[in-house]
């Protein structure tokens, strides 16, 4: 909880702020920037399963499994969740889906099915795997592989094995990436307008900073100035003065204090997309070696902007971006000071998704590939800078979610 003495904080602390922050006050009014974005529609619900059967067809598969998850929303639009009661949509490589959920699931399944399906339920004492062998039959396609999404637990592909044995199963993978991988104008606006909350969130949670709060503090403000522009979730990754040299935090407590690191990594999701965005920033006047830090960092994330073009390999944008590191002194490699994390990742309805901007990655860049930005330089023991933002590809080549900040000056913009 923010107390009284961290969101007011005192005279000396506000003076500290930056400039930046004190230009920011007082803010204007917020707006629900979430309230006109239109969620996919029912005519590219259709598409995507069209697309995703004639990718089936042309790999010789029968039928594709896909339990609860970003894919099954993508696929049904039903939202539920994995326990050991199994629910999974059955899509055949030519006619309508079916839905196989136990018997007292199925009238919430109902619920948020968006595409037209047939459901099939079982009941507690029966083995659901033999609707599922039954349907396969029906179809005459238990002779044909069935490929699996690629994050079914093992428990469902091994009780299909078991229930028809000699069953060919296949990675379902390459036709769900084949899909999801390639977002649609309905899909980067929703993404975009995702982003456009979160970076209106940091700006103002970033001008009601004070001396002494902490990074609960912090990300209690990010949370409720993200649902006040209608995002959901907008939970953040906080990282105080050293914390911020550890990716992924540190369990040690931590509060603003004058002259050191703030790095602020979050998102929200607008009707199932998501935003991935990371500012940094100096409480008081940055120093010089603060400064210098930064500038190298947006650097590195504009020569991954610029190294992103279609059909070069998504390997090819983090190899640019580190030997340029290892050239001013990082590194090499992974090593440390410098960038000991992929350049980006996928992003769309989940914030990591298929495929990363990683050396050795193969996969030609394509247009409606989303990914993440995000070159961070890290000095043990000192401060880390991190700056992320979010493009996809156009065929001209790639396309900012969110505009990176100028300079450690202006760290929103």
């Amino acid at each position: 909880m923010i107390t009284r003495r961290n969101v007011l904080g005192s005279a000396a602390g506000l003076a500290l702020a930056p400039a930046w922050a004190k230009a920011a006050a007082p803010m204007a009014p917020h707006v629900n920037l979430a309230a006109h974005a239109k969620p996919i529609g029912p005519e590219e619900r259709a598409a995507r399963l069209a697309k995703v059967q004639g990718l089936m067809q042309a790999a010789g598969i029968g039928a594709l499994l896909v339990e609860p998850g970003s894919s099954l929303v993508y696929f049904t639009g039903v939202q539920w969740w994995r326990s050991e009661r199994l629910t999974a949509a059955l899509i055949p490589a030519e006619g309508d889906v079916t839905v196989v959920t136990p018997f007292f699931e199925a009238p919430s399944i109902r619920e948020s099915l968006a595409i037209p399906a047939a459901i099939r339920t079982w009941n507690e004492h029966e083995n659901p795997m033999a609707l599922v062998v039954d349907w396969l039959r029906e179809k005459k396609l238990s002779a044909k592989p069935v490929a699996i999404e690629e994050t079914v637990r093992h428990f469902i592909t091994d009780g299909l094995q078991k229930a028809l044995p000699g069953v060919t199963v296949v990675s379902g993978a390459g036709v769900v990436r084949g899909c999801r991988m390639h977002k649609t104008a309905a899909e980067i606006a929703l993404m975009k307008t995702a982003a456009d909350i979160t970076v209106d969130a940091f700006r103002a949670a970033g001008a009601q900073v004070q001396k002494g709060m902490t990074s609960e503090d912090i990300n209690a403000l990010i949370i409720s100035e993200t649902a006040k522009r209608g995002g959901k979730g907008g939970d953040a990754l906080v990282l105080l003065g050293e914390a911020s040299a550890y990716p992924q935090g540190s369990g040690k407590p931590q509060e603003v204090r004058d002259g050191e690191v703030i790095l602020i990594d979050g998102g929200c999701s607008v009707h199932g997309y998501v935003s991935d965005i990371s500012r940094t920033f100096v409480f008081g006047e940055p120093t010089k070696r603060q400064r210098d830090v930064w500038a190298q960092v947006r650097q590195g994330q504009q020569m991954a902007f610029e190294a992103a073009q279609i059909g070069k390999s998504c390997g090819s944008v983090d190899d640019a971006v580190r030997g340029w590191y290892e050239k001013i002194g990082y590194g090499p490699g992974y090593g440390l000071p410098g960038l000991s994390h992929r350049t980006g990742h996928g992003i769309g309805m989940d914030g990591h998704e298929p495929v990363n901007l990683v050396h050795g990655e193969a996969t030609p860049l394509a247009e409606g590939m989303c990914f993440s930005n995000e070159p961070g330089l890290y000095i043990p023991g000192t401060f880390g800078i991190r700056l992320e933002d979010c493009f996809h590809m156009t065929p001209k080549g790639p396309e900012w979610f969110s505009v990176p900040p100028p300079s450690i000056d202006k760290p929103f913009g």
